[in-house]
């Protein structure tokens, strides 16, 4: 029988991977990434990681002797090139054709690029891969003004550590004020952390350049305004990485209703013995009653898993909230379920500790934890419940 070939780099396909032999199977596995890594976790590139104060080894979902003591075929820098699914057959540079019974597509993201004159620049950061944060940390260990465009989580992220490194940061923004998209009253809380620790905030600006000649010296803004900066980085989101199954002809979702795979609820896609999981699948929610696509540690490691499952034979329909966490300067928060709807706060938000809850028509759609911790448990409780929650049993959740 040909092998399962796991296709990816990133916590999804390691999780897999694991479940794949944790439940059982002893068939040849294949694991194929375009990375010279061990696959990896992305949270911490932002964080600890960036700061040094977690290395290399701590990245890593798997040690590499596991793979090694697992028999798995562990192919690192090889990229998937072609994807035939009536042939059942994976094309790699280097390698040629590798044939598989199944396939998981868990390729992740890839970073938007600002395209602006001298985003070429030598100092121009983006963040996405080990080697990112890599080159990052050394700009970072320099003297100099940082400037961080974009203003979503990564960019908050990355400022919070460039300010706890020392660094001069600004923070420029195209919203009204930093995420948000949570709405006023929770985004405020994040800004008024990052203003009371030093990073400066430029809200409804856009870059129109970078100046420099060989390496980054500004960055100008739509109002005429230039920043002067020794490292840029540019934290304006990612794009599913699709490419190889659109070149095969799988079902994919328009950028307008967020892109990514089409998968069912066991994430199998249109394809013959093809799943996906992590940031490319869209996943039905029977929650929510529509499909998702998130970008979060916890649905690539839910996901890896319950694609390893089904690949297996389970039929289960995946039924997992997104979950996801943020640590910024002294403020840490952990969230579930959808950021979406009027917001209703629970507890201190004046002193940065309080419970966040979105509901829409009665119904809780999400909650998120700021600086409280391990109530979220009980808050997935409230959004799995049908019908309405009565406004003064949210106020009263942190007590």
């Amino acid at each position: 029988m040909e092998p399962i070939v796991v296709v990816g780099g990133g916590l999804a396909a390691a999780r897999a991977t694991e479940t794949l032999r944790s439940q059982g199977y002893d068939g040849d596995l294949v694991v194929v990434t375009g990375e010279p890594e061990t696959p990896y976790e992305r949270p911490p590139l932002s964080k600890d990681y960036l700061r040094g104060q977690a290395d290399r080894g701590d990245l890593r979902t798997l040690d590499p002797q596991w793979y090694v003591d697992h028999a798995v075929d562990l192919r690192t820098s090889t990229t998937a090139t072609g994807l035939d699914v009536a042939g059942h057959s994976l094309t790699t540079a280097p390698g040629g054709s590798l044939q598989y019974s199944r396939l998981l597509l868990a390729t992740g993201s890839r970073v938007r690029r600002l395209d602006v004159p001298g985003g070429g620049l030598e100092g121009v950061h983006s963040l996405r891969s080990v080697a990112d944060a890599d080159r990052l940390a050394d700009a970072l260990a320099s003297d100099g003004p940082v400037v961080v465009v974009g203003d979503g989580w990564i960019g908050m992220e990355v400022a919070a550590s460039a300010r706890q490194l020392g660094r001069d940061v600004t923070l420029v923004g195209r919203g009204a004020r930093p995420l948000g998209a949570l709405g006023d009253e929770v985004a405020a809380i994040f800004a008024a952390e990052h203003e009371a620790h030093g990073v400066r905030l430029l809200a409804g600006r856009t870059v129109t350049a970078f100046e420099g000649t060989d390496r980054v010296t500004g960055v100008t803004l739509d109002d005429g305004v230039t920043l002067e900066a020794s490292t840029v980085v540019v934290g304006i989101g990612v794009t599913p990485e699709v490419g190889l199954a659109q070149a095969a002809g799988i079902d994919l979702r328009g950028a307008d209703d967020g892109g990514g795979i089409v998968v069912d609820g066991t994430l199998r896609t249109s394809a013959p013995d093809v799943w996906a999981a992590g940031d490319i699948a869209a996943v039905p929610s029977p929650r929510y009653g529509r499909p998702l696509r998130i970008e979060h540690w916890a649905v690539a490691d839910e996901t890896g898993k319950h694609a390893a499952l089904s690949m297996l034979g389970s039929g289960a329909e995946y039924d997992v909230l997104p979950y996801f966490f943020s640590d910024q300067l002294e403020l840490g928060m952990e969230a579930k379920g959808l950021t979406e709807g009027e917001v209703v706060l629970s507890g201190a938000a004046a002193d940065r500790e309080c419970v966040a809850f979105w509901v829409d028509g009665g119904r809780v759609q999400g909650a998120m934890g700021i600086n409280v911790w391990d109530r979220m448990d009980d808050a997935e409780e409230l959004i799995r419940r049908e019908g309405p929650v009565s406004r003064d049993e949210l106020a009263g959740f942190v007590g």
